[in-house]
């Protein structure tokens, strides 16, 4: 049988096997009720009578079935008749918050035109604001004959039988929050630092945080886990994704789970297994409650979404949700639509072009801004979602209507400026209001770090704001997110302790993660007890910090890096959810990571108090007064300024000074902003070099801030240093000074 098309004279392929018989006799009343909003909405209906409001999308659907589901499982079938602008809709009297819910969508079976309607399947509504239970992927959940003979042909082959058992439900919600007693901090993005974690992973082994609360929202919320933000002076938290994602079968399969979360399915659902109060509906109170907390400390909540694909993956992927609704309206098909374009690795991708699409990430993200408190969000292969028809289109609908939104338009956004289809990459080419993750900046400063870089070009773009890819339209030196180490890749002591990945433990024969991780282990592979070796590696890392948190633009840390986190040489940790995914909070208790800690908590400080080191504005690099002072300007070990040559000479020295007597802008009384000098060293040799500092008119005297050479970084040093002196700046550390004018 060469085409399962052909089968059977034509007519659809079934696998009949324990097909439900059916909705009991007796069901509720439908009534009309209303198209809008999407999703389920308890109020009060006709005659003020209370239940809920169903609308469901689903454009090419014959019919749709709202299911109940009671505390034993046993299922009501309710058809929804009323069908406006393709939207499927009923008010349910008597549904009350906590009712369990899903979906039974009727249609044409014909994978060959991208048809998949199988009502067999219950699919997950997509504005469900809450999930109850897990998805585990038996074959039940696959709207196709998962184990059918002919594999080529599988994903055309229709299953009957029943899913409901085996998929989590949608729950219904209440909507009782005020949120007037809410202070957003809404940072500018100039003083923003920010802070990627796990929300289980971060307090998983907090000894501090009561263990029921651990990993969940709640523990996050609780005083232990704040006290070290603000201990740490970071002014926004980026947590990985929190939609209510699935676990790919593959890594169930061998006993692992997605711990990072990129496989959404629930946009508007808080994950449920980070709740610590119940997954009926409690979670959503729950991420509330710990956004609140995060404000009250003055901490922004920024999001790390997922919209580009979802778990239903490809065609050989379960049906839980959008597939079941209307798979062509939602997902980017081939010309033979029986396959999906793939833009993102993960077996699909979202149609945002089609008008429901673009209405469903935005409501979802309008949801989580009004409604959940969030202040912002960072968009995971952006560049999937900037697609036209193929292309990345800079005026895409998507990007389009982001500008115009009265709510998004207002809050963080952030690119992660690429995705693995043709002209994926885009760094520097988003549009104002965005900022991107900038893996230019990590490449040039872990190259320099380990001495590979072959001039100091692109390094001295990197440390003043990558004016090159992002001074045009009005963009500013924020628009760089700058960033060293991330979730995905070595953590930054592994950076300077592995040259090879080492992902065993994933199951996948060490195939998976980059092999280009710019690290240096220093001279030996993972840890060893060689403490000559152990006091560069902390040295290195010192220095890793010092030039990220001393760089133009918005510095992002990876939550433990600044205590000295190993995930043992693990760069694609996705599926550890165990300590090598979790922060280790016994490393603070040993004097050599605590040192660490210190370091990046003074050097915050320094970069909340001293805006020269937080610009609103790009450098100019030209005389700004009479006395020839720049804003902006590069030396070389002998004192003198860098001339073009040496931008191109083998380098492994540079100083940089910046001017805090012209700092463009003025303060919120319109008072001209003026603010310390700096001169920055950084020297990646692995001998000491003779440094001389710059003679009149940069400076007088030189006092010492840090020196990352130093392994007690509680205070700062004493030094102090007349302009024109010579040096000696230690092998491999950065300094900063504080300019004492002419």
């Amino acid at each position: 049988m060469p085409d399962g098309r052909t089968a059977h004279d034509g007519e659809r392929r079934r696998a009949v096997n324990g097909r439900n018989s059916g909705p009991p006799p007796h069901r509720p009343a439908v009534w009309p009720g209303a198209p809008t909003p999407l999703g389920a909405r308890f109020r009060a209906g006709p005659d003020g009578v209370s239940g809920t409001n169903f609308a469901l999308w689903a454009g090419g659907a014959e019919a749709v079935e709202l299911c109940l589901f009671d505390r034993d499982g046993s299922e009501t079938r309710c058809p929804l008749t009323e069908l406006t602008h393709e939207i499927w809709h009923g008010f349910v009297p008597g549904v009350q918050p906590g009712q369990r819910y899903g979906y039974r969508v009727h249609g044409r079976w014909d994978p060959w035109t991208g048809a998949r309607w199988n009502p067999a399947k219950l699919v997950l509504d997509p504005y469900a604001r809450a999930v109850d239970g897990d998805f585990t992927l038996p074959p039940e959940v696959y709207g196709h004959v998962r184990d059918w003979p002919q594999q080529h042909v599988a994903d055309t082959v229709r299953d009957e039988r029943d899913s409901a058992p085996y998929v989590p439900k949608a729950v219904v919600v209440h909507d009782d929050d005020d949120w007037s007693d809410d202070r957003r901090p809404k940072t500018p993005w100039a003083d923003s630092v920010i802070y990627e974690l796990h929300v289980r992973g971060f307090t998983q082994l907090h000894p501090e945080v009561p263990e029921k609360l651990r990993g969940t929202y709640a523990g996050l919320a609780h005083p232990a886990a704040i006290d070290h933000l603000v201990r740490l002076g970071v002014t926004a938290v980026e947590l990985l994704p929190v939609h209510h994602f699935a676990h790919e079968d593959h890594l169930q399969r061998r006993g692992l789970r997605n711990y990072w979360g990129y496989n959404s399915i629930g946009y508007f659902a808080p994950h449920a297994a980070y709740s610590a109060s119940g997954t009926g509906g409690q979670q959503v109170g729950e991420f509330k409650r710990m956004v609140r907390a995060l404000h009250s400390a003055g901490i922004e909540v920024i999001l790390d979404v997922v919209y580009n694909h979802t778990a239903e993956a490809g065609e050989l992927g379960p049906t839980l949700s959008l597939r079941g609704i209307d798979n062509r309206g939602y997902y980017r098909l081939q010309p033979d639509a029986r396959r999906y374009a793939d833009y993102t690795g993960c077996g699909n991708t979202l149609h945002v072009v089609q008008p429901q699409v673009l209405r469903l990430i935005t409501d979802s993200l309008r949801y989580w801004v009004t409604e959940m408190g969030v202040d912002g969000f960072r968009f995971d292969l952006a560049a999937a979602l900037a697609r036209s028809m193929h292309d990345v289109d800079m005026l895409s609908p998507f990007l389009a209507v982001i500008a115009q939104d009265p709510v998004l338009r207002r809050v963080k956004l952030i690119a992660e400026p690429w995705d693995v289809g043709n002209g994926g990459y885009q760094v520097g080419a988003f549009p104002p209001l965005w900022t991107e993750w900038n893996d230019r900046y990590r490449d040039a400063v872990r190259d320099f770090w380990r001495g590979a870089l072959p001039d100091v070009r692109d390094l001295g773009y990197r440390l003043s704001g990558s004016s090159d890819l992002y001074a045009w339209g009005g963009r500013r030196p924020y628009a760089s997110i700058n960033f060293v180490t991330a979730h995905d890749g070595f953590t930054l002591r592994d950076l300077v302790s592995y040259e090879q990945k080492h992902n065993e433990a994933n199951g996948e024969s060490n195939r998976d993660g980059t092999n280009d991780n710019r690290s240096w282990n220093c001279g030996a592979e993972g840890e060893t007890d060689d403490e000559r070796i152990n006091a560069l590696r902390r040295r290195q890392l010192r220095n890793l910090l010092a030039t990220l948190l001393l760089s133009t633009g918005v510095p992002m840390l990876v939550a433990g890096d600044e205590m000295g986190r190993t995930q043992g040489g693990n760069n694609n940790a996705y599926c550890q959810d165990n300590p090598t995914g979790w922060i280790d909070w016994s490393l603070l208790d040993s004097p050599g990571w605590r040192t660490l800690f210190d370091l990046t908590s003074r050097l915050l400080a320094l970069r909340q108090a001293h805006p020269v080191l937080r610009r609103r504005a790009f450098f100019s690099g030209r005389p700004q007064t009479a006395d020839g002072l720049r804003d902006l300007a590069w030396f070389t070990p002998r004192g003198t300024e860098m001339t073009e040559q040496n931008w191109y000479d083998p380098a492994a020295t540079l100083g940089l000074y910046l001017s805090g007597r012209d700092i463009p802008g003025r303060d919120a009384r319109g008072a001209k902003v003026t603010d310390d000098s700096f001169l920055v060293v950084l020297h990646a040799g692995h001998r000491p070099v003779s440094f001389v500092l710059p003679g009149p008119p940069w400076a007088e005297v030189y006092d010492t801030v840090v020196d990352t050479s130093r392994e007690d970084q509680s205070a700062a040093p004493a030094d102090s240093h007349r302009a024109g002196a010579t040096i000696t700046v230690p092998a491999r550390s950065v300094l900063l000074l504080r300019v004492k004018p002419a």
